[in-house]
C-alpha cells in the first residue's frame, strides 16, 4: 500500500494543481525490481488484466501514481495507454533562499515554511513535499546560498534531521548550503584552508556527523569567493581545490557538491565575463561528484539574457542550471509572469561546443558527454513562502509546477506545461483554457517590453531590483552594482559593447554565434543593447529607428498587459471569487508598473537620444523629475 502518497491538507493553503487527499486513479500498483529503470522512472500500461503502474522503486510507483492522476485529469488518459517515463535530470533540486531568522531573500510569498526556532510545521512540509513529488522535485536546499556557519551547528542539523524524515516518503533529499569560512568560524579553527589537513579533517567530521543523522542526506551547495562571501580563494587557492576538499568528505556517502559559478567583481572588464575568465581553466580538475552550478545566463537572472557561455567552455565538467523561480526581476509576485518560456530558451540554446546540436540540455543531461557525467542535476530558486498560495501571486505557481514538470522532461513544450497546469489548478474548459494559455505564453515577452526591451539589461533599482532606476548613482557603491555599467547611454547611443572591439565577451561563445554576436547587423535583435553600443538612429529590421523601436516595444508591454485585464475580466464566470479578484487585484499593479517603468525609461533615455517619441506611442503621464523621487521601502528579504 502506497501510503507515501497521502497527506492531510493544511489549513492555510489549497493543494494548488493536487486535489486533497489521496490520488484516486484506476489502475493497478506492481514494484519488481529487476525492471530496466533508472532514476525512479516508470511505466503505465494496459494489460490483459487491466491498467498497471510498473516501477522497481516504491518511489517510482508514486511518480507513476502522480502521472496517470495527471493524465486523467486533463482527459488523456483514454484509450490504450503505453507509457515509459525516466526523468531527464537524476537530481532536480528546489535552492531555498531561506534565513534562520524566517526571512527569505529574494522571497515574496511570506515567512519561511521551515519556521526555524518553531515547532515542526509537519502537514505543511508533507504537502510541501506531496506538491513537489506530484512532478518530480526530488531535493531541496534548506537555507540561503548566503549561508551562515550556524547552519552546521547539531541543534539546527537535528532540526534539518526532523525535516529530512517528513520528505523522505515523497522521495525528497535534503541538501544545503554551506559557508566556506565554517571550520574558522564555527569550529574554532585558525583557517579555513582548503588544503589544510585540518581543515579537511574539520570537513570529514562535519560530513560524518551529518550523515549519523540523515543517512540519505543529498551534499552541499556553495557560493564561495562571490558578493563577500568567503572562499577558497582567500587562501590563494582555487575553486576546484574548494570544491574538491568538499567532495572529498562527501563522497564515501554518495553525497554531491554543487559549486555556483555565480562570481563577479567590480576589477572585471565586464561582469558577463567572468564566470568563463575563472572557471574554464579549471576544466577537468574537479571530483566526479562536483557539478559546477551555472545560471541561465552570464549576468544574473535578467528578464532576457543570452545563455552563459560557461555552458560551452567545460566540456570536462560535470555542469547543471540553475533559474530562478522566484521573481526577483521580473516583478515579484505581483507580474503575471510564466517563467517556463525563459527556461526552455536557454536549456534549448545551442552552444555549438561539439558542432551544431549541442544545447544546454543535452550537455547538462550527459548526453553531450557521456563518458564525464555520473550524475546530473537541474537547480531552480524557489518562490515558496507561507503565504495562503504558497507562491504570492496564483500564477506564480506554474513556475514552480513547470520547473519540476520540465526538470523530469526536459522534451516538454512550455505550452504543454502550462496546459496541464491551466486544467488542474482551475478548469479544463477550452473557453478558459485558451486565452490564459496565451496570457501565460506570452507575459514573459510582454515583461521584457515595459521593463527592458531589445537587450537592455539590470538597470532597476537600488537593492530591491523591482522597479526603474536607470539613473541610479550611489556614492562609494560597486561600479558594477550600478545601471550606467549595463546601459552606457550617452549622445551617440546605448548599450554594452561586448564586441570584439569592446570587452571581447563575443569570443567566450563557439562559431558561428561568436561572429554573428560580433555582427551589429546580425546579432538578434532581442540581444542587440546586450552586445552592442548602438547609435539611436540605426537602422532596425522594421525599419524603425532604434530609438523608437524601443519606445514602441514600452507601450506594446503596456497594451499587453492592458489585454490581459480584459481577458481576465472575461473569465470571471470560470474562476471562483477570491481568486479572480487576487489576479484582478494583480493584474490591476503590472499594468501601473508598466507604465512606470515606460515614463522612467523613455523620458531617462530620450535625454541622451534628443529625439522625440513617436507619435503612435502613448506619452508618460509623469514627469521624469517627479520619478527620480520614488523610494520603494523593499529589502530583498521578504
Amino acid at each position: 500500500m502506497l501510503t507515501i502518497i497521502s497527506c492531510k491538507p493544511v489549513d492555510n493553503g489549497n493543494a494548488l494543481w493536487l486535489p486533497e487527499g489521496t490520488p484516486k486513479v484506476d489502475a493497478a500498483v506492481k514494484i519488481d525490481e529487476s525492471l530496466d529503470l533508472k532514476n525512479d522512472g516508470f511505466m503505465i500500461k494496459d494489460l490483459p488484466e487491466g491498467r498497471t503502474i510498473l516501477a522497481k522503486t516504491e518511489i517510482g510507483a508514486m511518480y507513476g501514481t502522480y502521472a496517470l492522476q495527471r493524465l486523467e485529469r486533463t482527459g488523456k488518459a483514454d484509450g490504450t495507454l503505453d507509457i515509459r517515463e525516466e526523468p531527464s535530470y537524476e537530481r532536480r533540486i528546489l535552492n531555498h533562499w531561506d534565513n534562520l531568522d524566517n526571512t527569505v531573500e529574494r522571497g515574496y510569498a511570506g515567512w519561511s515554511i521551515w519556521h526555524w526556532g518553531e515547532p515542526v510545521p509537519v502537514d505543511l512540509i508533507k504537502e510541501y513535499s506531496r506538491l513537489n513529488a506530484s512532478v518530480g522535485i526530488n531535493g531541496s536546499v534548506l537555507n540561503n546560498v548566503n549561508a551562515t556557519p550556524e547552519m552546521l551547528r547539531r541543534d539546527y542539523l537535528e532540526r534539518v534531521a526532523e525535516i529530512a524524515d517528513i520528505m523522505r516518503p515523497y522521495g525528497i533529499h535534503v541538501y544545503l548550503s554551506v559557508n566556506f569560512s565554517s571550520p574558522a568560524a564555527l569550529g574554532g579553527l585558525e583557517t579555513s584552508d582548503p588544503l589544510v589537513p585540518e581543515v579537511r579533517e574539520w570537513w570529514a567530521e562535519k560530513v560524518a556527523e551529518i550523515y549519523s543523522l540523515i543517512p540519505d542526506f543529498g551534499g552541499f551547495l556553495v557560493k564561495a569567493n562571490s558578493e563577500g562571501l568567503p572562499g577558497p580563494q582567500d587562501f590563494g587557492r582555487t575553486h576546484a581545490d574548494g570544491a574538491n576538499m568538499l567532495a572529498d568528505a562527501l563522497k564515501p556517502y554518495d553525497g554531491i557538491v554543487m559549486w555556483r559559478a555565480f562570481v563577479y567583481s567590480p576589477k572585471s572588464s565586464d561582469r558577463a565575463n567572468q564566470a568563463a575568465e575563472e572557471f574554464q581553466p579549471l576544466d577537468g580538475q574537479f571530483r566526479d561528484n562536483v557539478l559546477v552550478q551555472i545560471k541561465n545566463g552570464p549576468v544574473d537572472f535578467q528578464p532576457r539574457e543570452p545563455f552563459s557561455p560557461l555552458f560551452g567552455l567545460m566540456p570536462q565538467t560535470q555542469l547543471m542550471a540553475e533559474f530562478q523561480i522566484t521573481q526577483e526581476y521580473l516583478g515579484f509576485s505581483n507580474h503575471l509572469v510564466y517563467l517556463i518560456p525563459l527556461f526552455k530558451e536557454c536549456l534549448d540554446s545551442d552552444t555549438y561546443c561539439e558542432g551544431e546540436g549541442s544545447t544546454i540540455a543535452d550537455i547538462t543531461t550527459g548526453k553531450t558527454y557521456p563518458s564525464v557525467y555520473k550524475t546530473t542535476a537541474i537547480a531552480g530558486v524557489a518562490n515558496i513562502g507561507r503565504d495562503e498560495n504558497w507562491c504570492g501571486h496564483h500564477f506564480a505557481q506554474s513556475s514552480w509546477y513547470g520547473f519540476g514538470r520540465m526538470a523530469w522532461d526536459v522534451n516538454l513544450t512550455s505550452e504543454e506545461i502550462a496546459q496541464e497546469w491551466i486544467a488542474q489548478t482551475f478548469t479544463d474548459e477550452p473557453e478558459f483554457v485558451e486565452p490564459v494559455l496565451d496570457m501565460m505564453m506570452t507575459s514573459r515577452e510582454a515583461a521584457v517590453d515595459y521593463m527592458m526591451p531589445l537587450g537592455f539589461h539590470h538597470i532597476f533599482a537600488w537593492t530591491h531590483h523591482y522597479g526603474p532606476e536607470p539613473w541610479c548613482e550611489i556614492p562609494g557603491a560597486r561600479i558594477d552594482w550600478l545601471p550606467k555599467y549595463y546601459h552606457k547611454a550617452d549622445s551617440e547611443g546605448v548599450g554594452f559593447d561586448r564586441t570584439r572591439s569592446g570587452s571581447g565577451n563575443v569570443d567566450q561563445y563557439h562559431e558561428p554565434l561568436a561572429s554573428m554576436y560580433n555582427s551589429i547587423e546580425t546579432c538578434p535583435e532581442e540581444l542587440l543593447l546586450w552586445f552592442h553600443h548602438v547609435p539611436w538612429t540605426h537602422k532596425m529590421a522594421s525599419g524603425r529607428t532604434l530609438w523608437d523601436e524601443i519606445c514602441l516595444h514600452y507601450d506594446r508591454g503596456i497594451q499587453t498587459v492592458r489585454g490581459y485585464q480584459a481577458v481576465w475580466n472575461d473569465m470571471k464566470p470560470y474562476v471562483d471569487a477570491e481568486r479572480w479578484e487576487a489576479v484582478r487585484a494583480k493584474l490591476e499593479i503590472q499594468e501601473s508598473d508598466a507604465r512606470w517603468w515606460r515614463d522612467a525609461c523613455v523620458q531617462y533615455f530620450g535625454e541622451f537620444s534628443g529625439l522625440p517619441i513617436p507619435s503612435d506611442v502613448e506619452k508618460p503621464e509623469r514627469p521624469l523629475d517627479e520619478l527620480k523621487k520614488i523610494k520603494l521601502d523593499m529589502k530583498h528579504h521578504n
